[in-house]
């Protein structure tokens, strides 16, 4: 008679991961190897592969396989639970306040989850199915600069070539039409600047609708001021009158994020036809050809033809702006110290300047710049006083003794 050879059932996951044991047991992979490749500690995985060497392949099934669970309810209790929901509480009782009634009336506790598979099983409960919330497409505005939408793209833009850069773009709403440049990072001097071109080059938008990045907003408590945590892009906005909106979710700005969809499959082909390898020259592709071409392209009439754009102020104004603005107190001896520098203030001094405060002004081309009262002071900057050295040697004293001879 033919020796029964016993069948053990096992799902696809049980097979890999006996395997994988049976590897260890031979000698063909470390414990440290196959716990990592199993998501499991060394010391679950000693247990597994004594287990096996014990009992055989069986040992990879669970344990409590074709068993009821060792939580499961008495099925007295679950009759009984039954009949009440059908006697008592009239059958149209949701799991949830079913639950609480049991655990208050009848010093049942189960979870509403438990409840709502037995009132199924049963056919007292129907699966309340929830559709789909019904989304429409937002319309475009209808004026040009009337919502500009911004974003940065991080991407691998010269495939390797040269450093990483990131995209920033400014897309109109109304008729995509796009400014854009290649920075090093997606940061607040960046926004600045590409910020002063369009400025320059349009006029002030009246709005922008951005993402919730800690460029455009920061967390504050609810004792701080509001200048205190406002983010240098966003004051600069706030100082120009734009008004910044921000996005709850990338799908809400979806136009600047469909753009990046195609920037990053046309531009990245562009700048590896034209052998780009650093920002500088992604820059000069963009400005002699790129922007031309996807403008000409993609840009489309809007549905209102006026303008409102905003007048843009003088360049110097705009340049004092889109800057960093810090407060600073001036000193007894009419300095300022910044970014590790002494800023001395010559004279006459002005009224009120002595333990005042004044705004210094880091411009994007590295200039600072000081600010009493709505008026530009001159400075000399000074090399900050350093301490006194532990070797330095105490001032020569008099000799009292000859003195008195």
């Amino acid at each position: 008679m033919p020796e029964v050879v016993e069948r053990i059932g096992m799902s696809q996951r049980e097979r890999d991961r006996l395997v994988i044991i049976r590897s260890v047991i031979n000698g063909q992979r470390t414990q440290v190897a196959a716990a990592e490749q199993l998501q499991l500690s060394t010391r679950q995985l000693r247990r597994l592969q004594k287990r096996v060497a014990l009992d055989g392949d069986g040992a990879v099934v669970h344990q409590l396989r074709d068993r009821a669970s060792n939580n499961a309810a008495d099925p007295a209790v679950k009759q009984k639970v039954l009949a009440l929901y059908c006697s008592d509480y009239g059958g149209d009782y949701g799991p949830t306040l079913l639950a609480e009634k049991l655990a208050e009336q009848q010093q049942i506790g189960l979870s509403p989850e438990t409840l709502r598979q037995w009132l199924l099983d049963a056919g007292l409960w129907q699966r309340k199915r929830k559709r789909n919330k019904h989304r429409r497409r937002r319309e475009r505005r209808a004026c040009l600069g009337e919502l500009v939408q911004v974003d940065g793209s991080h991407h691998p833009w010269l495939e390797g070539r040269g450093a990483q850069m990131v995209l920033i773009a400014f897309i109109d709403d109304a008729t995509s039409h796009l400014t854009a440049r290649f920075y090093p990072g997606e940061t607040t001097e960046a926004y600045f600047d590409l910020m002063a071109r369009y400025v320059a080059a349009h006029g002030r938008p009246i709005a922008l609708y951005s993402d919730r990045a800690g460029i455009f907003r920061t967390e504050r408590s609810k004792r701080a001021t509001e200048q205190d945590f406002c983010p240098q892009f966003t004051r600069a906005l706030g100082e120009l009158g734009v008004r910044l909106i921000m996005a709850q979710s990338p799908q809400a700005k979806g136009r600047v994020e469909r753009l990046f969809g195609t920037l990053q499959d046309r531009w990245v082909k562009e700048l590896r036809e034209a052998k780009v390898t650093t920002f500088e020259a992604a820059n000069e592709l963009l400005d002699s050809k790129l922007l031309a071409q996807f403008n000409d392209r993609f840009t489309v009439k809007p549905a209102s033809p006026l303008d409102a754009h905003l007048a843009a102020p003088a360049a110097a104004e705009l340049s004092a702006t889109l800057c960093e603005h810090h407060e600073r107190i001036v000193t007894n001896d009419y300095t300022v110290r910044f970014a590790n520098q002494v800023l001395q203030i010559p004279p006459p001094p002005l009224p009120g300047l002595r333990g005042g405060k004044v705004l210094v002004e880091r411009r994007l081309d590295g200039q600072l710049k000081l600010r009493f009262k709505g008026r530009y002071l001159s400075f000399e900057p000074r090399p900050p006083a350093g301490p006194v050295g532990p070797t330095a040697l105490p001032p020569p004293q008099a000799d009292n003794s000859t003195l008195r001879g």
